[in-house]
């Protein structure tokens, strides 16, 4: 058994831990947090709590940690847990800047243990999909590649109020907005789609007037395969779920695609579908498809479980830190680029 700890529990570390309970061969011991609020989460599962991750690490004989923390406080806990010699699983952004970005990728290496960041947007079924799709060339050479993701961001609807935290809208302490926060992914799955990525055009945007952008619109170019990438992300929308302004949309040579064309046109209809499908699996003792009925959401199981399943094989990380790091260079280029802009 994999004995793991997880480090943070906000939305995210909630879900995580949810998530490793369901994952065979994983022993979820241990959760650290500094709210008591938030530990008595994990107490409902009879998990043992710490309010200090140090202490928990210290204590537990841990094979891995899940880190969900706020951005500001990821290099350190990092740091601890490489340390210490545990494999890492490490919720996206890798790091408030390219410059942390690269301490982290010499710390883990130096101590030669293995960091995963979990870019789940990767294992969307529809992002998968359409992979697949350039791959066999069913498209022809990609010229142009678009995506947009559009929501909230950290503030909650109107109907279901939450206060920010702080750090969300300190650009020293979350090292970026939207761009960094919802572009991340749509840059990883670019530069991952089309290596080799250069910033060619940038404009954020400080609609709400804080210290960091809400709004991003980005052009890049792949210097390998010669296609622009076009991004746009946003934290204006106060769209409810299932509602979700995501698309990843590629023109080739030869053809057209789409995720949309892969999406459940009823993501109601879809849930109702696999909650009974999931159902007879486990009449029949088949593997249950864990948070398959959300669409979506089944993607950070699916990530979570390909991080416990590279443990148990002594793998590589199927998502390469040298990746990320590239993905940490081109925001920081972005955000160079846009700098420059404004001084012109």
């Amino acid at each position: 058994m994999i004995r793991v700890g997880i480090v943070g529990l906000g939305r995210m570390g909630k879900l995580h831990l949810a998530n490793a309970l369901r994952i065979k061969g994983v022993n979820v011991v241990s959760a650290a947090d500094k709210s008591e609020k938030n530990l008595r989460f994990a107490q409902k599962y009879h998990i043992k709590t710490y309010d200090d991750y140090t202490r928990m690490i210290d204590a537990e004989k841990l094979d891995a940690v899940v880190i969900s923390v706020p951005n500001f406080t990821k290099m350190e806990s990092v740091f601890y847990a490489a340390e210490n010699k545990l494999d890492i699983f490490l919720d996206k952004p890798l790091s408030r800047n390219f410059a942390e970005a690269q301490e982290i990728a010499r710390k883990v290496n130096k101590e030669n243990t293995r960091l995963m960041v979990g870019v789940n947007y990767r294992y969307f079924d529809c992002v998968q999909k359409l992979k697949s799709i350039l791959d066999e060339g069913k498209v022809g050479d990609v010229v142009i590649a678009t995506s947009e993701l559009i929501m909230n961001g950290p503030f909650t609807h109107p109907l279901i109020p939450t206060p920010v935290p702080d750090w969300w809208l300190d650009r020293k302490m979350a090292g970026g907005g939207a761009l960094l926060d919802l572009g991340y992914h749509l840059i990883d799955i670019f530069s991952w789609m089309f290596p080799c990525l250069i910033v060619k055009y940038s404009s954020l945007e400080y609609r709400f007037n804080l210290s960091v952008e809400d709004t991003a619109i980005v052009v890049l170019r792949s210097e390998k395969t010669s296609t622009t990438c076009i991004i746009n992300v946003g934290w204006f929308s106060q769209m409810i779920f299932p509602e979700f302004n995501f698309r990843v949309n590629v023109h080739g040579t030869v053809g057209y695609d789409s995720t949309d064309r892969y999406v459940p046109h009823n993501l109601r209809l879809h849930a109702v579908k696999e909650g009974a499908i999931n159902i007879f699996r486990k009449i029949f003792g088949r593997k249950m498809h864990y948070l398959s009925y959300t669409y979506y959401y089944s993607s950070f199981y699916r990530i979570l479980e390909l991080f416990f399943e590279m443990i148990k094989k002594g793998a590589e990380s199927p998502i390469p830190l040298d990746e990320q790091l590239e993905v940490m260079r081109i925001i920081d280029g972005i955000y160079k680029h846009h700098m420059v802009q404004l001084n012109v």
